[in-house]
């Protein structure tokens, strides 16, 4: 007992002398700080400036790593490939731009000068059209179900957000062990006496496979914001429409939707966002095949300006730009949306 009673003193006394040291370097470190920087600062600019001080870090890093590739993005969109450098790339105004909308029908992309694009277009718009509505419509009934009293409530809660923290690599992989011609499922199929399924190879089940793979690897984020909705709903509004005999489908309807639709509009514009710049996932999990089945906008950008051995810079930055504006016309409507539910 003596021993270990020592042990514990001497672990204290240390734990002590660290906390010490590194209590008093903090205070010689501000104070050295404060003696020679900031209040001879603070003298020369002002105390109205100093926050613009503060913040400087923070603009030159958001400058040099997003600012800065916005603007040569631009630079790149009016130039003419195949050169990196734009000063090697002579101008060419906006016939990157013509070039890719060239279609005699953009509901057929064989019509079109760049087909590829508009097949990543209509690939994006299809993926986007039913991860959204099947990631909104799962995640209201997943928030609603962990909602009620049930058991182990906390439980399922983190195993339905346990997805979100993984990788979207990791999630990639792990699904494409089980899909692959050779995977895990297929397994299960040929030990069932069931023909194995072309899941990989096939362009309607890679399509589908995409959508449930997105949905299930990102529905617990959304499932976590429609949750923190239908918790902020009084409780005293349902006792009362109860008392009045209202049934679960009518606490549904009169309570529950039209209180929640402000959060229903937020979880809708964010995971449209969220679709429409889907890369990852496919790029791990089907490189955009079988032939360009699952090839989505950001993959096609991905693949000129950087995988392609012929660096197509210009239509690749052309791209980006014309996503880009499809995204800041999803914001807006969900600013213009919400502005109305005030």
């Amino acid at each position: 007992m003596i021993r270990k009673a020592t042990r514990k003193d001497v672990i204290q006394t240390i734990g002590d002398r660290l906390s010490w040291f590194f209590a008093s370097l903090y205070d010689w470190i501000t104070y050295v700080l404060d003696r020679f920087f900031f209040n001879p600062l603070q003298k020369l600019v002002g105390m109205r400036r100093m926050p613009y001080f503060f913040v400087l870090p923070n603009l030159l890093v958001f400058s040099l790593f997003s600012l800065l590739p916005m603007l040569l993005n631009f630079g790149y969109a009016f130039t003419k490939d195949p050169n990196l450098f734009l000063s090697e790339r002579p101008w060419i105004g906006t016939q990157n731009f013509s070039q890719i909308l060239n279609c005699g029908n953009i509901l057929d992309p064989n019509t079109c000068v760049v087909d590829l694009f508009w097949r990543s277009v209509w690939n994006t718009s299809q993926f986007v059209v039913f991860q959204v509505i099947i990631m909104v419509v799962v995640s209201l009934l997943t928030a609603l179900v962990l909602n009620g009293k049930i058991k182990a409530r906390g439980f399922f809660r983190s195993v339905y957000f346990y997805p979100v923290l993984l990788s979207p690599i990791v999630v990639a992989l792990i699904w494409k062990w089980i899909l692959q011609d050779s995977g895990l499922l297929n397994g299960i199929l040929t030990g069932l006496g069931i023909n194995a399924q072309p899941f990989m190879t096939n362009p309607t089940w890679a399509r589908f496979w995409m959508v449930m793979i997105s949905t299930w690897s990102n529905m617990g984020f959304y499932t976590l914001i429609l949750l923190a909705g239908l918790q902020a709903i009084p409780q005293e509004l349902y006792d009362a429409a109860k008392i009045d005999g209202a049934n679960n489908t009518d606490l549904f309807k009169g309570i529950i939707m039209p209180l929640l639709m402000p959060t229903m509009l937020v979880v809708t514009v964010l995971s449209l966002i969220r679709a429409v710049q889907v890369f990852d996932i496919v790029y791990a999990f089907t490189g955009g095949g079988p032939g360009s089945a699952t090839m989505y906008i950001v993959q096609y950008i991905y693949m000129n300006g950087f995988s392609s051995p012929i660096k197509l810079m210009g239509l690749a930055s052309t791209a980006s730009i014309l996503m880009a504006g499809a995204l800041v016309i999803l914001t807006i409507i969900q600013m213009v949306l919400r502005r109305n539910e005030v």
